[in-house]
């Protein structure tokens, strides 16, 4: 099934890709198009973590949503997913919510994470592991009340704007004298309101998929 992706960037690149360790944290909006992404370009090595089950709501943007789905686990939906492309993926389905009390359990070793959870206190303890442990992480802000995908961007965390959720992760880090240079995917574009957070399929997908691509490229070009 990657005959084309081999073509496009050879034997030895991919295989880069097949090797390469991956944490995903949270496998909502962005997170399951990031995590679709990257398993139909040949990664076979991911751990997901997230704590929540499918909700009706999740319907209208999330891949691991369905019908079907509906009161089942995000993560063991995930991997059934990725069951279902490729029987020699090999994915770690963690049903918790990371935290401070269990964040150190996680291996050390992965290639990258993926931070695509909404709780602050975990974004942060997500850089932190990152940090101590000298891995490469990317962080997903706030796609909610956007519709203005065409605004999506990757930057680094101290030059976002228009963005309250990454306002206040940069408050967070700066505090714990952490590194605002961290990779993050944001919307530039202002909320369309404010209070409860609303969104349609187009700027979590977006963004999703830009982490995916954002991840290969670094995998595959970065020294």
């Amino acid at each position: 099934m990657y005959e084309r992706i081999i073509e496009l960037i050879g034997e030895d690149n991919f295989a880069k890709l097949e090797k390469a360790k991956i944490l995903l944290v949270g496998c909502g909006g962005v997170g399951s198009f990031a995590y679709l992404g990257l398993i139909r370009s040949g990664l076979k090595n991911i751990t997901v973590i997230d704590k929540d089950k499918v909700e009706l709501s999740n319907l209208n943007r999330q891949l691991v949503a369905n019908l079907k789905t509906i009161g089942s686990s995000k993560v063991d939906v995930a991997k059934d997913m990725a069951s279902v492309l490729n029987k020699d993926i090999k994915i770690t389905a963690i049903e918790e919510f990371l935290d401070e009390n269990n964040i150190n359990n996680l291996d050390k070793d992965f290639d990258f994470i993926i931070d695509a959870c909404d709780t602050l206190k975990t974004k942060l303890e997500l850089i932190r592991f990152a940090s101590l442990n000298h891995l490469k992480i990317i962080s997903a802000m706030g796609m909610g009340n956007r519709t203005n995908a065409q605004n999506i961007k990757i930057t680094t965390l101290d030059k976002t704007q228009n963005d309250p959720l990454a306002k206040n992760l940069r408050k967070l880090v700066r505090d714990n004298h952490l590194n605002l240079k961290i990779p993050v995917v944001y919307n530039e574009s202002l909320p369309l309101k404010k209070g409860k957070v609303n969104s349609m399929i187009t700027s979590p997908g977006i963004a999703g998929l830009l982490i995916a691509d954002y991840i290969i490229n670094e995998l595959l070009f970065a020294d």
